[in-house]
């Protein structure tokens, strides 16, 4: 896919059309820098939507029909919208059935997300001079998408500005860019050009943008031929440099590179011939279970073990149940598969939300993700052990009983009805409110999961399970100390809220040991003889997060407007 976009007419482009020459260095656009949580998933992403291809100059970049998109893993304020720079442009030989193919992706998984025109098409012809839609990138980059035949591929980059003439001047004189008209179907608009691509500004509405750093899009990169020559003549024009020309130590050559600021809070780099971009910053390692040290749990008052404080399961956030059948030689990730690992998971559960939603994409996780293969630590396969025959059964008929409209609440999971997420799925590490705070007093310990807000109060001292008869969502938990470790066994399930099919006959053991000042490790061991033939266990690492995480009411369907829709829809759907 290629993109091309135009731009809105500019007040005042006469201006455009003075060629001073001044110090001018002649540049060209070499690259977009784009803060990403994964490079490597985004690599896929463009690769995948916009045709670009892995680039050969860069690690962590894509090579853009011409235009290197550099992505830095790094978190982030936000997408591009509000900021200097609107939107990147790409032009396509069939818009019409570009965005129809990107409209039947949709959002789901690494998917896109579209930009609707008020009467709710994806592209419109009265936007400028070309027919034009936008998309998203997973990460908040708006992207136009046009119809420019005589241009394919990388096609504009489109400005926001307070003062858009002054801004176009600004990169006419620093940047030599050239100003011409750009014509188009549906008529023109002045801009400048950089050797392939247009450079168009447009009136920002709320005055001066937003600053682009610490944004999705961080800086925009302009190569020159004689770095030395054009840093002058930029002082002789009072250009704002933030760093001066420099070989930075960790570039991947020789040639120097500089940062201004470029007008309406863009900011801007401006490299030297052969520039190759820097060396990527190594993806930091996750706190694992075990520690150099040998590590002397504290204790409560009363002489137990001290779990207390509020722990996150977002570093662990992506790692499967099941160990991946293709990597059963594998020991663990590296810390750069593992960060793409997380981040598909992330895109693949509530894309459509927006990145404040999202706990392991903004960078507040403390931690890195894990590099921890599976969850199933026994059977040593880490695979699930067989089902038995009845669990075959259960399995299908939960499958077929899924297909159907509900006629009322009832017929919906208890997820959905936000009663639980059951046990142990409300441990399970999820995209977002991954906190757990644990209390503790003389004999009883407060387990609190943020996710549907759930607390459970576990008897440490002895006291015996209830009877059978009395059976819960939650079943039955009883807890004891087994040196370092919290052992807690539930039993009585009312099997209404099933585990991958487990019931009224499961027992779950669970074991709560702190490995280190920072990391507690979940341990627990499922038991169901109507679903499996035999028990199974699994392992993942909280991290504790005192200063920063703070555990935040979970509304779920807030004034069940929720299941009011999702009834009301059924209905409709059986009407027709």
């Amino acid at each position: 896919m290629k993109a091309r976009v135009p731009g809105p007419a500019v007040p005042g482009a006469a201006a455009l059309l003075l060629l001073a020459s001044g110090n001018a260095p002649g540049a060209t656009l070499d690259h977009v820098h784009l803060a990403v949580p994964s490079p490597i998933e985004a690599v896929n992403w463009y690769a995948e939507y916009l045709d670009c291809t892995p680039s050969e100059r860069q690690p962590d970049a894509a090579n853009c029909h011409g235009v290197e998109i550099v992505f830095g893993a790094s978190p982030t304020l936000g997408g591009t919208q509000g900021t200097g720079v609107n939107h990147i442009a790409f032009s396509v030989a069939d818009l019409a059935a570009t965005m129809g193919e990107l409209e039947a992706v949709g959002v789901g998984g690494a998917g896109v997300r579209l930009q609707r025109f008020p009467d709710g098409s994806t592209f419109s012809d009265a936007a400028g001079p070309f027919r034009i839609g936008f998309i998203f990138d997973p990460w908040g980059t708006r992207i136009a998408l046009l119809e420019d035949p005589d241009s394919l591929g990388f096609h504009h980059l489109h400005l926001s500005s307070a003062d858009p003439a002054a801004a176009l001047e600004w990169y006419r004189s620093v940047l030599d860019g050239e100003p011409q008209r750009l014509e188009g179907q549906f008529g023109s608009v002045y801009g400048l050009r950089f050797d392939n691509v247009w450079l168009l500004v447009a009136a920002h509405e709320d005055g001066t943008p937003a600053p682009t750093d610490g944004r999705t899009l961080d800086h925009l990169g302009f190569l020159v031929a004689d770095l030395g020559a054009a840093a002058a003549g930029m002082r002789e024009q009072r250009v704002v440099f933030e760093a001066p020309p420099a070989v930075p130590e960790n570039g991947l050559s020789d040639a120097a590179r500089a940062f201004l600021a470029g007008p309406d809070n863009v900011r801007l780099a401006v490299v030297a011939p052969g520039w190759a971009g820097v060396e990527p910053e190594p993806v930091v390692a996750a706190a694992g279970s075990e520690s150099a040290e040998p590590y002397t749990v504290p204790r409560t008052p009363w002489g137990v073990p001290d779990l207390q404080g509020i722990w996150t399961a977002d570093a662990a956030h992506g790692i499967p149940l099941e160990r991946p059948l293709d990597a059963a030689e594998i020991a663990a990730l590296t810390p750069e598969e593992a960060a793409a690992r997380r981040e598909r998971g992330t895109l693949q559960s509530i894309w459509g939300y927006e990145r404040e939603w999202r706990d392991t994409t903004l960078g507040f996780a403390k931690d890195a993700p894990s590099t921890q293969v599976a969850m199933i630590v026994d059977p040593p396969d880490g695979r699930l052990p067989p089902l038995t025959p009845e669990g075959e059964a259960l399995l299908a008929a939960a499958a077929s009983a899924g297909r159907g409209l509900p006629a009322g609440p009832e017929d919906l999971s208890s997820w959905v009805r936000c009663i639980t997420r059951g046990l142990p799925g409300m441990m399970m590490p999820g995209v977002y409110n991954n906190g757990l705070q644990v209390v503790q007093s003389p004999g009883f310990v407060a387990i609190q999961k943020e996710m549907i807000h759930e607390t459970r109060v576990i008897p440490t001292e002895g006291r015996p399970h209830v009877g059978p008869n009395l059976t819960q969502w939650l079943g039955d938990s009883r807890g004891r100390w087994e040196g370092d470790t919290l052992v807690v066994e539930v039993r009585n399930f009312n099997g209404k809220s099933a585990y991958r099919g487990s019931g009224a006959n499961l027992t779950l053991v669970e074991r709560y040991t702190r490995t280190g000042p920072e990391t507690l490790e979940y341990r627990f061991t499922v038991d169901d003889p109507t679903i499996w033939t035999a028990p199974w266990t699994g392992m993942f690492t909280f991290v504790r997060d005192d200063e920063q995480y703070e555990l935040v009411e979970y509304a779920c369907h807030e004034g069940n407007y929720g299941m009011t829709n999702i009834l009301s829809a059924a209905r409709a759907a059986a009407q027709q």
